[in-house]
């Protein structure tokens, strides 16, 4: 309320007139979506991961999606924005939402959702590290992460789902919202990343939900060829993976998005600079994220 919640704080300087009043226009995330599609080069990103695994460091392609998403925030933290009551907010945190999948039988699965926080100077390998030991400890099927606690509690009592949710969303658009709820909360994150290439799907274009504050989507698909003209004209073919992008248009101007996008893309055809921290970290209008790295 008044423009200060748990993860974030609105932004009353330091943002262009149009995009401030884009929320007035557009009052829901469904009405402010924005499609698009990027391109990671498979080749180049597959020799990459050998290469580290043959020097010891266990570092899939979500790893270094997330990576180099975390990476781009730290030099474009207008697209880390989201827009709750007509205001846009600065969040006060990086953090990731994902799917992991629990196999319980061969032809039966069962789903988790993870919520990590990263710092902006995170290298690589502490991402990776992250969500790996993520992804393996929400893997055992018994074990119940923060997301699962709080959905449990809601679906114990007849009722209580409806009236809970209901309540919670009225406490989130008056930014009256529980600290603890939020932390667990997947839908009050930077980025939700799903892997749809893991269950040999191709990537798809998935919503943003209006309850909550992501303001970005990926869906990564499996490996596809694409075609490719070279400068000659020659026509040939490129193994990608493909990644429906979904974003909150209202949170900053297309021109930061298209220098964002492009940073991530030099990341990926150059995963290199992931190994190393960022020379200089940009925060957006001193919301300096909390310490994730003690």
């Amino acid at each position: 309320m008044f423009g200060f919640r748990p993860e974030g704080r609105a932004l009353v300087k330091g943002i262009d007139p149009f995009t401030g009043f884009t929320p007035y226009i557009m009052t829901k995330r469904n009405d402010a979506l924005c499609y698009c599609t990027q391109y990671a080069d498979s080749d180049i990103i597959q020799k990459y991961l050998r290469k580290k695994r043959l020097e010891g460091h266990s570092v899939s392609v979500m790893s270094l999606m997330i990576a180099a998403y975390v990476r781009t925030i730290s030099q474009f933290p207008e697209i880390n924005r989201f827009v709750v009551g007509k205001k846009v907010y600065a969040r006060k945190d990086l953090c990731v939402s994902f799917v992991v999948v629990k196999v319980r039988k061969k032809d039966e699965f069962l789903d988790t959702t993870v919520k990590l926080y990263f710092d902006p100077h995170d290298t690589l390998f502490e991402v990776a590290e992250k969500v790996e030991k993520a992804i393996e400890d929400n893997k055992k099927v018994d074990n119940e992460n923060d997301t699962e606690k709080v959905l449990q509690t809601l679906m114990s009592i007849p009722g209580l789902m409806t009236v809970g949710v209901g309540l919670l969303k009225c406490l989130d658009r008056v930014g009256w919202m529980p600290k603890g709820i939020i932390e667990a909360s997947p839908f009050h994150s930077s980025l939700f990343i799903t892997n749809m290439g893991s269950i040999n799907m191709n990537s798809i274009y998935h919503h943003i939900y209006n309850f909550g504050t992501i303001s970005m989507f990926i869906g990564l698909g499996k490996r596809e060829d694409k075609i490719k003209v070279d400068r000659k004209g020659n026509i040939g073919y490129q193994r990608v993976f493909p990644m429906g992008v979904v974003t909150d248009e209202r949170i900053a101007a297309g021109a930061i998005f298209a220098l964002a996008f492009d940073y991530l893309d030099r990341l990926l055809r150059n995963p290199e600079m992931l190994e190393t921290p960022p020379e200089t970290v940009r925060f957006d209008y001193k919301a300096e994220y909390k310490n994730t790295r003690g």
